[in-house]
């Protein structure tokens, strides 16, 4: 039995911790599924648009977003925890730099065109916060898009690109004026949206609600209807 492609979008920020972990259970919830064939689709969004070109190291970021250090620590400690239960090793250490990731997006938004933003995205999410790698240097990007056969020069180009930048801003802004205000957030089939890095089980079960469960094989069975066995 064929069955519709069921699309899944997910808006979400390579600056977000918990996209991070989404992602992690979005995927075990694939590894899971037997049902209709699912198409995802990865969208822009920042959680700090303002945020300076040089970034910020960790303390400054965390003392302006939260007060203090020591308010942040319970939820360093975890996501940390929760990180471990998917396979990430979250690194909150001093090295871990906050960056403004439209240009980011950029490059993700190129990748899309060519077919790896979900890989591209990955590698992003683990050097931001496992490798604590600074993704506002040029030298580190290079050495990223490097793996997928970039050179420098197109790493620059596409950065400096304003027709790239604006269409990243106006993908975002679409998504916000649908009511998105935090991420990751996951939309099936256009219709329905889930919010925040929930458990797979729960994406199991809003995949089951727009899919029917895929016969593989039928055995002898009796009709509810006929009364036939």
């Amino acid at each position: 039995m064929s069955l519709a492609t069921i699309t899944v979008d997910i808006v979400s920020d390579v600056a977000c911790p918990w996209c991070y972990v989404g992602k992690r259970r979005f995927e075990a919830a694939l590894e899971q599924w037997k049902g209709a064939p699912i198409k995802v689709e990865w969208h822009p969004y920042q959680l700090d648009p303002n945020m300076v070109e040089e970034g910020l190291d960790r303390d400054t970021y965390l003392v302006n977003k939260f007060g203090s250090i020591e308010k942040t620590q319970d939820m360093t400690k975890h996501l940390t925890n929760v990180g471990k239960e998917v396979g990430i090793n979250f690194d909150f250490g001093p090295n871990w730099l906050a960056v403004n990731t439209l240009h980011l997006h950029q490059l993700l938004h190129v990748a899309g065109q060519e077919g790896y933003k979900d890989q591209l995205k990955e590698k992003f999410l683990s050097a931001y916060f496992e490798e604590t790698k600074h993704l506002n240097k040029r030298e580190v990007l290079n050495e990223i898009m490097a793996e997928f056969g970039w050179s420098s020069d197109r790493v620059t180009a596409v950065i400096e690109d304003d027709s790239i930048a604006y269409a990243v801003k106006s993908e975002i802004a679409h998504y916000q004026q649908l009511g998105v205000s935090g991420v990751p957030f996951f939309i099936i089939n256009n219709k329905y949206g889930i919010s925040g890095a929930q458990p797979s089980e729960v994406f199991l079960e809003a995949l089951n609600s727009v899919s029917p469960i895929e016969v593989v094989a039928e055995g002898d069975s009796c009709d509810p209807a006929t009364g036939e066995c």
